[in-house]
């Protein structure tokens, strides 16, 4: 080996290690490999900064403002409420959320599809009396295989494309993924609708859990010549109709005490509640009760605008992740109130301000309407419920879908170039009001375009220094063993096999020259290597830490670390077969 090959390998080892060990932000990994690899002289000072001028970095960058616009829209939500009625069973409820997942996948970032069908998803489980625990890991399968059916549906497959135009000279069209993909998704969908009975089978009441209807508490005083005062415990928990309860009192100096039914309540007590969102949002408002984490009364003007609430979920990506109230000042800085706070596990023991925000926890937010519809943005968490939206603003509904079909359209037909048709349809969005430019610039990925970016340089390096040929010829000894079938399905596995540990955008940038110059070695068309490498970093479905949407079902489908495996190494397997039949079949091998 030259010097050249042993330093790249010895960068991109160096990173492959970082990412792993997760101590260091994988942003920050990449551009460490970056210097690195400038330092040791495989890549140019020219070509330093080449990667954050490429054309990827626009498509990536305006697919996610294009996602949150749609997502914004409510059109799912809309669209889905006439037939919610009768999705009783859990075959149902899978196969009809996951195939809707699964389209809109194809054409928004996959965690924005999820995160439209997780508020659905509950809602049909209360209804239907199932543990909601059988349907969002599906969700969540089906919204990583949705989104290899085009170009704009996972990062993976944009990179790939790029990849190709540097190897062949010209790219992947929007829908070239799509025969492979497609088919993949509807095989994988019906084993989802089926294979749900291989997640462990826990009591009714731990599947929901995480985020049950009756999980909320909060925090109200009972101010003077209120007409509670002088009433029993058990007169409060009437007025709910069977939906909250009294978890405990708050008197003499904050001690706490848990009540009995017959305990009297006293001016000033400060009582903590259990129950029901609507339900805590009512007695609240009936009862004239205070909220102690709302003694700051806002301000006249503040007071005249609408109020809306709103219930979302924590992602472990949230700035909410490790703070409290008091530390965030949602008050001050946002203009909201929590009003209530679920977590897997049952009561909170701490004081509703002073508990520690963890990832999968559920909150639920009051204030303007303007400050409830930017919390998303503003704190990094994920609507559970569709937002009550300032009057007018109903317009915007179709106008996200609408301007991404045009330029899906326009990329399809070859008017004009993939970075060229997102680009200009993300600025449309942003001038016709489907999102604002804060919220924009909120939703774009930023360590994820600075991985891309900064990663890019290094693996040309990987090429140019003959470094990939070199790995493939390794591969090749054992690809000789195996007809040329067997070739492209080694590539998927190690894809696939690398993918949970690695951010996807990178297992593509390091995997794909490998594939590639694998093929030249044989002597075999490039294509069926890169789909191969294209499909297995796109299906990670054995860990919840390898991808986002993993990770967001974790906690309100009460989910273990072991449990993903069950599900995922079967569906692994059948992809893997399957995928790599489906790719030499469109994609001749030579």
């Amino acid at each position: 080996m030259t010097f050249d090959q042993i330093a790249i390998f010895t960068i991109l080892s160096a990173a492959l290690g970082l990412f792993v060990w997760d101590r260091i932000r994988y942003d920050l990994v990449a551009m460490l490999a970056l210097l690195a690899a400038i330092a040791c002289g495989v890549v140019g000072p020219e070509d330093a900064f080449s990667g954050f001028s490429d054309d990827i970095v626009i498509i990536i960058g305006s697919a996610l403002v294009i996602s949150a616009a749609v997502a914004k829209s409510g059109l799912a939500e809309a669209a889905l409420r006439p037939i919610a009625g009768w999705m009783q069973s859990s075959e149902m409820q899978i196969g009809v959320l996951a195939s809707i997942v699964a389209v809109l996948s194809a054409f928004m970032k996959n965690i924005g599809a999820l995160a439209i069908m997780i508020p659905i998803a509950f809602q049909l489980s209360r209804r239907s009396g199932k543990p909601v625990s059988r349907v969002l890991m599906p969700l969540s399968f089906a919204a990583l295989l949705g989104g290899m059916m085009t170009l704009i549906g996972t990062s993976p497959n944009i990179i790939v494309s790029k990849m190709r135009q540097e190897i062949l000279g010209e790219p992947y069209g929007m829908f070239d993924f799509m025969p492979v993909a497609a088919v993949l998704t509807v095989i994988g969908v019906v084993f989802l609708v089926f294979g749900w009975r291989l997640l462990p089978r826990r009591d009714e009441a731990d599947a929901k859990d995480g985020l049950s209807d009756d999980n909320y508490q909060t925090e109200v005083r009972l101010p003077e010549e209120n007409p509670l005062v002088g009433k029993t415990v058990a007169d409060f928990e009437a007025l709910g109709e069977g939906d909250i309860s009294v978890a405990a009192i708050l008197r003499e100096n904050n001690r706490r005490y848990v009540p009995s039914a017959h305990w009297m309540l006293f001016a000033g007590d400060i009582l903590v509640v259990q129950g029901d969102a609507g339900a805590l949002e009512k007695i609240v408002g009936d009862s004239k009760l205070e909220l102690v984490h709302d003694r700051e009364m806002p301000d006249e003007d503040e007071k005249k605008t609408d109020q809306a609430v709103m219930e979302a979920v924590i992602p472990p990506d949230s700035l909410l992740v490790g703070s409290t109230v008091e530390q965030l000042r949602l008050r001050d800085r946002y203009g909201l109130n929590l009003l209530s706070l679920s977590r897997r596990g049952g009561n909170i023991r701490s004081r509703l301000q002073r508990v520690r925000l963890q990832a999968g926890d559920v909150i639920v937010l009051r204030g303007a309407a303007k400050s409830v519809n930017d919390a998303p943005a503003a704190l990094g968490c994920l609507p559970l419920a569709e937002r009550n939206l300032r009057l007018g603003e109903r317009r915007h509904r179709y106008r996200a879908a609408l301007i991404l079909a045009v330029a899906m359209a326009a990329a399809a037909s070859g008017t004009v170039s993939v970075a060229i048709a997102f680009f200009g349809a993300a600025v449309a969005i942003l001038a016709t009001g489907a999102l604002t430019l804060k919220e924009a610039y909120q939703v774009i990925e930023w360590p994820i375009l600075i991985l891309i970016g900064a990663l890019i340089p290094v693996s040309d390096a990987l090429r140019s220094t003959g470094g990939a040929e070199l790995i493939a010829a390794g591969l090749a000894v054992v690809a000789d063993m195996v007809p040329p079938t067997g070739a492209v399905g080694l590539i998927l596995i190690a894809a696939m096999a690398v993918t949970p540990f690695l951010n996807n955008a990178a297992t593509v940038l390091v995997m794909a020259p490998i594939g590639a110059s694998l093929a030249l070695r044989l002597g075999l068309n490039p294509d069926p290597f890169l789909m191969a490498v294209a499909v297995g970093a796109a299906c990670d479905f054995l860990t919840p830490i390898g991808h986002q949407c993993n990770t967001l079902v974790m906690g309100p489908g009460c989910y273990r670390f072991n449990d993903y495996w069950r599900l995922g190494l079967p569906l692994s397997v059948l992809v893997a077969t399957l995928g790599t039949f489906l790719i030499v079949m469109v994609w001749p091998l030579s």
